[in-house]
């Protein structure tokens, strides 16, 4: 078994059943990926456009894509086709753009509303306070094309362990909060953590955590 291989293999093993693991494979190369996929992974994540076309056709076909970075809307009709879940939708614009172009290609596409928890504002996502105004107001039920089935957040970076935990928690607490607009049976993924800090991540109750220096090593 190959040291990627036995790194997913671990990592996999170590998480409670509830939680999925996405291999986060953007700027690794396929012959990687596929040493993930002889351990089992079939959830890949890729954060850039071109990067997931250029994979697709060479991966198995039973492999569910994630798109997990910033999606900008002029890409969306392109990976469409494609994606399994796309995790990173930041505006009311973007979910109204993957309806749109999920409706032309037939699809229903399921999406995670990104929410800013981080204290940097390099990061994208709706605030707290926008979240709940957007899920109460129901204005995405004008969307059956793209439907919401969770949240997704990203921690601040730093070495500030309490930090790292209180973004969690707020990410947490927030989607306890809008559950019951979206409906608990649809609304069930909270996709948090990565390589350095899904541990605090699943304590705090994500259910879904992003890997790829910890699968794959550095790049």
């Amino acid at each position: 078994m190959s040291d990627i291989a036995e790194r997913y293999a671990r990592i996999r093993a170590s998480l409670p059943n509830h939680v999925t693991l996405i291999a986060v494979s953007n700027y690794h190369t396929v012959a990687q990926m596929r040493q993930a996929y002889a351990a089992g992974a079939r959830d890949f994540g890729e954060s850039r456009e071109q990067e997931l076309l250029d994979k697709v056709g060479q991966m198995p076909d039973d492999v569910r894509w994630h798109f997990i970075g910033h999606l900008q809307r002029n890409k969306v009709r392109k990976v469409i086709p494609i994606v399994h879940l796309i995790h990173s939708v930041d505006s009311q614009r973007l979910l109204e753009e993957i309806d749109l172009r999920a409706r032309q290609a037939g699809r229903v596409v399921d999406c995670l509303l990104q929410v800013h928890v981080a204290e940097e504002e390099t990061k994208f996502g709706f605030t707290v306070r926008e979240l709940i105004d957007f899920a109460e107001s129901g204005t995405w039920q004008h969307c059956p094309h793209a439907r919401v089935v969770g949240l997704m957040a990203m921690a601040t970076h730093t070495d500030d362990d309490g930090r790292v935990m209180d973004d969690f928690q707020a990410a947490s607490n927030a989607f306890d909060l809008v559950r019951p607009c979206f409906g608990s049976q649809q609304f069930s993924i909270l996709s948090m953590g990565m390589s350095d800090d899904y541990e605090q991540a699943i304590s705090q109750h994500s259910t879904m955590v992003r890997i790829g220096s910890a699968i794959f090593g550095g790049h």
